[in-house]
């Protein structure tokens, strides 16, 4: 997606250790016309999905999936890093390992929210080595439920956890995918797409 790789192109920062800083439109400041459209294409991407629901986990993907949940129509759900008292029954439970933190975290949603009768878009603002998206996977399956697709903001390709999920045949669609960086000199550069690629 030109608009949000020009956006990254003009904000985002790199930094030591392979981290894209993006918090001034992205993860804490938030550029909600910018999400609209995000969410646009990740509807046209995904328009032939019997999309139900949307699942993310706090609380980067929070904002970005009230955005999109506006086109689709539909609720959506977040994985909670903490169990607090107004989480009432059973939940589903399941570990992930943060990149961004470099820390294991138990992430949860309340069996009341998700079912069998689900078909859910994941929708996240990065994916890097994927161990997020496989909790969220892994809890959507617990629930008996169906994963429709991913949508990814920012993909860092030369992480390969991109790889490893589209490798399970589940669609993932990465509006930006990051092929490499240069802390020294800033320079980001992107996967173009191949011939017949949407």
């Amino acid at each position: 997606m030109k608009l949000l790789e020009e956006r990254i192109q003009k904000d985002g920062v790199v930094k030591a250790g392979g981290v894209l800083k993006v918090d001034s439109f992205l993860n804490h400041q938030m550029d909600v016309d910018l999400f609209d459209a995000m969410a646009e294409e990740w509807k046209r991407l995904f328009a032939n999905r019997p999309i139900n629901k949307i699942l993310t986990i706090e609380a980067s993907g929070i904002g970005i999936a009230c955005i999109a949940a506006r086109h689709f129509h539909v609720p959506v759900v977040f994985a909670k890093k903490a169990k607090s008292i107004n989480i009432d029954g059973e939940v589903y439970a399941t570990q992930i390992h943060s990149f961004t933190h470099g820390r294991e975290y138990e992430v949860i949603v309340s069996r009341k929210y998700i079912g069998p009768e689900d078909h859910v878009l994941i929708l996240d603002d990065f994916l890097a080595n994927g161990c997020a998206l496989e909790g969220l996977m892994s809890l959507v399956k617990d629930a008996g439920a169906v994963v429709e697709g991913v949508g990814i903001a920012i993909e860092k390709g030369f992480q390969r956890g991109g790889d490893r999920i589209r490798a399970t045949g589940v669609q993932v669609e990465s509006l930006a995918i990051v092929d490499s960086m240069d802390e020294k000199t800033g320079l980001i550069r992107f996967r173009t797409k191949e011939a017949g690629e949407q």
